[in-house]
């Protein structure tokens, strides 16, 4: 399973970005699917989590209410819209696949992409 980020880019605080994260390689909805950060000098931080159905979401504290995860299988792909952003939202947002759960340590989960950087500044 390869996965592709794209979309990340300069945003001012208080703005939006839409992440994608294209799957190829095998069916993307034999996979639990989701997104990790990480800050300059701090660890990979989990900022959500999406079944292989898309029934359940699941997000990290510091984007609940204004992070929406979603995928569509048909396109394998998924989706991460980020709203209301802010300078702590500046990081390599990294879309991440496990035939389990990605709502586990990051030394876990079996698929990383490469990675999109955001930044998010005034």
């Amino acid at each position: 399973l390869q996965l592709v980020e794209s979309g990340g880019g300069l945003v001012q605080p208080g703005g939006s970005l839409t992440l994608s994260c294209a799957a190829s390689g095998s069916t993307s909805d034999y996979y639990a699917i989701g997104w990790f950060r990480q800050a300059p000098g701090k660890e990979r931080e989990f900022v959500t989590a999406i079944t292989r159905t898309g029934g359940y979401t699941y997000y990290g504290d510091s984007v609940k209410g204004r992070f929406t995860s979603s995928r569509d299988n048909a396109k394998n792909t998924v989706y991460l819209q980020m709203n209301s952003l802010k300078p702590d939202d500046t990081a390599i947002y990294y879309c991440v696949a496990d035939p389990g759960s990605v709502v586990r340590p990051a030394h876990a989960i079996e698929y990383w992409g490469q990675g999109t950087q955001v930044t998010v500044y005034s």
